[in-house]
């Protein structure tokens, strides 16, 4: 089966587009939305505290809805229900605890979605998903001589021919493993625990198929406890007494709270600075991928009626565009 639509993430933003496309006259049946979490809008849920007020005009942004949602000052328990009854009435096909982790625009001008449950073909992919703080860091400290050598996402330089360590035990840190094994680096991954339990069946399989052939080593169950300086160098000292320090090239962090600007990257979307590149409709560089909600409002992020303003903006163009819909007068 080829979607018509397949938005990533079910907040906010990713509700209303599909709410906006049905009411444009696309089917439901041909709409999929994803979502890692094990419900909608998880960053409400779990970020905002019980009865805090939702307000319209967030950050001094113009409470003016432009499409069919739309919500004034609210509770946090009113703006869960109002979603809630949004993917009810509209029979939303919603599959939860899915991540995804790879996008491919096809020749045909398809997209293929790629998850750790499955693939699914699309004519148009919305992605959704909200933006995280500032990266994790580790509780030890780290020399500021080290300062250029450590880093907490792999777009922020070209890594080539380096002795490089990676450091978590989630999706991320295995994507990073996989990459820089491509770019033709020596890599080794610490993690502090001795099954990857935190990563989907792809990017586990993929580490382990690396060790396999000696192109990735990881350290099990190593925690470290200090980094120094060793000639410009982060030389790492490992807690146990079965990991002797290693000095690396460069330390690569992959402990949360990034933003998803990898993930973006890796699928082709185009970056000024910390920005993703959008047209007025807020779609990517690549026809027919387009970003909503936060990703489309700037660094600080929008308000929920931005999220569900930006998803009537996608829709009018992709009703425009690509399928044969149109958004009511």
């Amino acid at each position: 089966m080829v979607y018509d639509i397949i938005i990533i993430g079910a907040g906010p933003a990713g509700i209303s587009t599909a709410v906006e496309a049905i009411n444009a006259g696309v089917s439901s049946e041909k709409i999929l939305i994803i979502e890692k979490a094990e419900a909608h809008s998880f960053t409400i849920r779990k970020y905002y505290p019980e009865s805090k007020p939702v307000t319209a005009n967030y950050k001094g942004m113009e409470a003016k809805c432009l499409g069919v949602m739309c919500l004034t000052d609210t509770t946090k328990e009113e703006t869960i229900t109002y979603l809630d009854k949004a993917i009810q009435d509209n029979n939303l096909k919603v599959n939860y605890l899915e991540t995804v982790y790879k996008i491919h625009k096809n020749l045909d001008q398809t997209f293929t979605v790629f998850t750790d449950k499955g693939n699914y073909n699309s004519k148009i992919v919305v992605i959704a998903i909200g933006i995280l703080g500032k990266p994790n860091k580790p509780d030890y400290k780290i020399p500021p001589s080290l300062n250029s050598k450590i880093f907490y996402e792999i777009t922020e330089r070209k890594f080539v021919n380096s002795n490089i360590l990676v450091v978590g035990g989630g999706d991320s840190a295995s994507e990073y493993c996989q990459y820089l094994v491509q770019e033709g680096n020596q890599v080794t991954l610490s993690y502090r625990k001795s099954e990857f339990t935190r990563m989907n069946d792809i990017n586990r399989e993929s580490i382990l198929a690396l060790e396999k052939t000696g192109k990735l080593k990881i350290l099990r169950n190593s925690n470290i406890i200090e980094l120094q300086d060793e000639n410009g160098n982060p030389k790492v000292i490992f807690k146990e007494s079965d990991y002797p320090p290693i000095v690396f090239d460069y330390i690569v962090y992959a402990l949360g709270g990034v933003t998803p600007k990898n993930f973006l990257k890796t699928i082709g979307i185009e970056y000024d600075g910390d920005q993703p590149v959008l047209k007025n409709n807020v779609e990517t560089n690549i026809p027919g991928l387009f970003l909503v909600g936060d990703l489309s409002a700037g660094i600080k992020g929008g308000s929920i009626n931005w999220a569900f303003n930006s998803s009537r903006i996608a829709i009018k163009k992709i009703c425009e565009n690509y399928l044969d819909c149109k958004i009511p007068d």
